[in-house]
């Protein structure tokens, strides 16, 4: 609980545009008490959490880690009710990318961040890898567990706020689709990090995010909680990594029935520390 609570306080203390000393000063408190919360070295006082969940607009429930979701993250939380599967089946073609760039030739652990309804972590974990996957959605979550059983693969997938979770294990491969523009601009470089740290040597990231052009009208589907990327802004979180493929590409897209076309960064980067 410890460091989950530090994790929360750190988030939700900057989600209020409030530094560590003006927490404190809303407290009553040092500023050094607020650091040693967020470092996990030390825990709040039970008599301050009424307090600390007001300023920070956040249930104690929620600060302590009991609850994952409190609203609505994603529209795709009704999209997935259906039987059938909004996105389909089949997996990205950056699946691909991935089998034939580190292939499970021995045990490679994976993670797919926002998974959906699981269309491409069941393929993963249908050729070979061993697949963890989350997402914000309970819709999805049921949807990867049955099309896992109905493949014969596991799939350890779970429920998860992006903006939230953070590893504390470590991975082959971390992969992700269409999902990083729920990450908040200001949370990015501590969740890059994290990614980072928690990557075996040689491992990969692959992952894509839509990116604004002025020529690309924005999406029909109105999402209050996606954050805008711009060209090239995800390769500045792997400067120090051999950056093996990124492209940008424009793509016709009908997933809400109006037609509409978006544009993605696609980028693979691997995790080099040793001189080869």
């Amino acid at each position: 609980m410890k460091d989950k609570l530090a994790r929360n306080i750190s988030i939700y203390r900057k989600e209020q545009g409030l530094t560590q000393e003006e927490l404190a000063k809303l407290l009553g408190i040092s500023f050094q008490a607020v650091s040693k919360w967020e470092n996990a070295q030390t825990m709040p006082d039970i008599t301050l959490l009424p307090a600390l969940s007001t300023i920070l607009e956040v249930s104690v429930d929620k600060l302590l880690g009991y609850v994952a979701q409190d609203k609505r993250i994603t529209i795709y939380e009704d999209e997935y009710q259906t039987e059938d599967y909004y996105w389909g089946t089949e997996p990205n073609t950056a699946c691909y990318q991935v089998l034939q760039l580190i292939p499970p030739t021995k045990p490679l652990k994976l993670l797919d961040i926002g998974c959906g309804e699981g269309k491409d972590a069941v393929f993963f974990a249908r050729n070979g890898y061993e697949v963890d996957a989350f997402d914000v959605t309970n819709a999805g979550i049921e949807k990867t567990r049955r099309l896992a059983d109905r493949t014969g693969v596991h799939v350890n997938v779970f429920k998860a706020d992006l903006l939230e979770f953070r590893l504390d294990t470590h991975y082959d491969i971390i992969f992700s689709s269409g999902v990083l523009h729920y990450m908040k601009p200001e949370y990015r470089a501590d969740i890059f990090d994290n990614y980072k740290r928690f990557t075996n040597e040689n491992g990969m990231h692959v992952f894509n995010v839509f990116v604004n052009k002025p020529f690309i009208a924005p999406p029909p589907e109105k999402e209050t909680n996606a954050y805008p990327w711009q060209s090239g802004q995800l390769l500045t979180y792997y400067h120090d990594w051999l950056i093996r493929d990124s492209a940008e590409i424009v793509f016709d897209c009908n997933s809400s029935g109006i037609p509409h076309q978006h544009a993605m960064t696609t980028m693979v980067a691997q995790k080099i520390t040793t001189s080869p």
